[in-house]
């Protein structure tokens, strides 16, 4: 079950202006920014992926377009607002399933994807709970298959931007302030994941983090 401290369920006014939000923290570039790191990602024709907290389904529509809509896509989401926005977008596509079910607990998944896909959700778990998720991501991949974490990077949160600062204290989890101090390269390798490359988006605030699964 979701921790007291954690925002990662959305619901009511976050997840109806979710978007609207994550633009102003990242300067108006949301958009612009999951693009670009979905761009980033080894994706290829064929591919299988699965989205961990896939929210309304706007990621998922762009890692198939970047597949040429040659491969599958299953959202994995909680939150009834975002599995329903994520119902009526996956209706437009036979290869883009949506199943409600929590990332954190088993998922009837092993050694099925090439790629999992996080957006924005690992820092809103407890360690605890992070573990389980690494350890369903290394379950569900195919034997050199690949996570890719598109998260907060570690950063001062004093000395911070201040659209940041107040983009934290406003609307992000206690969670999130621990997760900044987290050096999550090294935290991941310790479940079975090689870190190929970390890139750093929107002046170094977030980054994306792509690795394989070892043997």
């Amino acid at each position: 079950m979701g921790s007291d401290r954690s925002k990662v369920e959305l619901s009511g006014f976050v997840a109806k202006n979710y978007d609207i939000l994550m633009s102003l923290l990242t300067f108006g570039g949301y958009s612009r920014l999951i693009k670009g790191a979905i761009d980033k990602m080894d994706l290829k024709e064929g591919d299988k992926v699965i989205d961990f907290g896939c929210g309304s389904g706007k990621n998922a529509i762009l890692m198939l377009k970047k597949m040429k809509f040659n491969g599958e896509i299953v959202g994995v989401d909680i939150s009834k607002e975002m599995l329903e926005a994520a119902k009526r977008r996956s209706e437009k596509y036979k290869n883009f399933k949506v199943f409600d079910g929590r990332i954190e607990e088993d998922l009837p998944f092993e050694n099925e994807f090439d790629h999992v896909f996080m957006s924005f959700v690992f820092h809103g778990f407890e360690d605890y709970d992070r573990e389980k998720i690494l350890k369903n991501a290394y379950k569900s991949l195919k034997d050199g298959g690949q996570l890719n974490i598109l998260d907060y990077s570690e950063f001062d949160i004093d000395t911070a931007n201040f659209i940041v600062r107040w983009f934290f204290k406003k609307f992000e989890c206690p969670l999130a302030f621990e997760f900044i101090k987290i050096d999550l390269s090294k935290y991941v390798e310790n479940f079975g994941f090689k870190v190929e490359k970390e890139i750093p988006l929107a002046f170094g605030y977030i980054r994306l983090l792509v690795t394989r699964k070892t043997l």
